[in-house]
């Protein structure tokens, strides 16, 4: 997914190139499992630690593309515990006391919230940054500016909600929308979110791509810790309480038992469902949508992960030792350098090759490769 677009932005009337802020910090969710990408995405070595481009993994690539716009000391991941050794591993930077580790997933309305509760009790001021492991995003100094610009937006109207909407390209199924309204006064290129939508069928998909004026949904959003603390107290109480309870305890002996008894407790819903779409209907935050001037890839199956590979002109991306006659639009992954992959008039297939594990299936049914990663036995999982 290279580019060389660039063109950053005009952020807004408060200059969006100012110096590094100390109360801006960036949140990288990094908790998944990865389960679409099985059989590469293992429990040892989660889609967070895949190599894609340049041969970085998608962690590092969420970690360095906030260079320059929020120092080292002040970028936070949120991920489990089976994850934290792994991810130290390849983050040497990462402070211990920057690792939010959850006892066990439950979706992203918890991550997000421990992100927010805790830093908000440790920098009344902080304004954060929501990123995600699992994007490939280009060219990054656009990225950055339009980064810069949410964050002076959010610091100019702390009630401000802000996330980045990404103009579609085709009418996608497995991204959610976001509706967007009226310009936003002195903000360049951000408008009031009026509405978010999870992942729609064909038909709405096509009618959101006819109408111009719905914007694919991140999952990346910029707000002062403190405001969404008060939104998770509006729309998510009962997980509220809890993250309270737990932020209260981070920094005491208290912290491991009480994160143990309370997270597992926590309803496990998404962000965007539990906070996002109601914040945008009412009235008490201003909920608003930049564009994103940048292309961005939602790493989020084999079709996905394929985009990240050069195509050739028959529409086929290999990242594999591979012998072929007459395949069109074959993705081909491997991570067995020495092992030949042939194929022999192939057409829309993804094949994904690992040392104890191969995965063929067409490239239209790759999102039921979750249900089979969660029935395949121990050893492969």
């Amino acid at each position: 997914m290279e580019s060389d677009e660039s063109g950053a932005h005009d952020a807004c009337n408060v200059d969006s190139r100012m110096d590094v802020n100390e109360h801006r910090y960036a949140g990288i969710i990094a908790g998944g499992a990865g389960t679409r990408l099985w059989p590469l995405s293992r429990r040892a070595r989660p889609k967070q630690l895949l190599p894609v481009a340049g041969g970085a993994s998608l962690l590092e690539h969420a970690w360095r593309r906030v260079d320059g716009v929020v120092e080292p000391s002040r970028r936070l991941i949120c991920t489990t515990n089976a994850f934290a050794e792994a991810m130290r591993g390849v983050l040497p930077e990462l402070r211990a006391d920057n690792t939010l580790l959850e006892p066990m997933g439950r979706d992203t309305l918890n991550a997000v919230g421990l992100l927010a509760f805790v830093l908000a009790a440790r920098d009344p001021r902080a304004t954060l940054a929501i990123l995600t492991a699992d994007h490939l995003i280009d060219p990054v100094e656009a990225f950055r500016d339009s980064l810069r610009a949410a964050f002076a937006a959010v610091e100019a109207a702390p009630r401000r909600i802000a996330t980045f909407g990404v103009s579609p390209t085709h009418a996608a199924t497995g991204y959610g929308y976001i509706e967007r309204g009226a310009p936003i006064a002195g903000v360049a290129h951000a408008y009031r979110a009026t509405r978010f939508v999870e992942k729609p069928d064909r038909m709405r998909a096509e009618e959101y791509l006819r109408l111009g004026s719905f914007v694919w949904n991140s999952g990346m959003f910029v707000f002062a810790a403190a405001t969404m603390c008060d939104a998770l107290r509006r729309h998510a109480p009962a997980s509220a309480a809890g993250l309270a309870e737990i932020a209260a305890a981070w920094h005491s002996p208290a912290r491991d038992e009480t994160l143990r008894r309370v997270y597992p407790t926590l309803p496990k819903e998404s962000f965007d469902r539990a906070v996002m779409e109601p914040a945008a209907i009412g009235g008490e935050f201003e909920v608003c949508t930049l564009t994103l001037g940048a292309n961005w890839l939602d790493v989020g199956n084999w079709t996905s992960f394929a985009d990240s590979i050069p195509c050739d002109d028959r529409g086929n991306r290999v990242n594999a030792h591979w012998l072929d006659d007459g395949s069109r639009g074959v993705r081909v992954i491997s991570d067995e350098p020495s092992h030949l992959i042939a194929t022999v008039g192939c057409e829309d297939l993804v094949i994904v090759h690992t040392k104890d594990a191969t995965l063929i299936a067409p490239a239209a049914e790759v999102e039921r490769v979750k249900s089979l990663a969660e029935r395949a036995p121990e050893a492969w999982r």
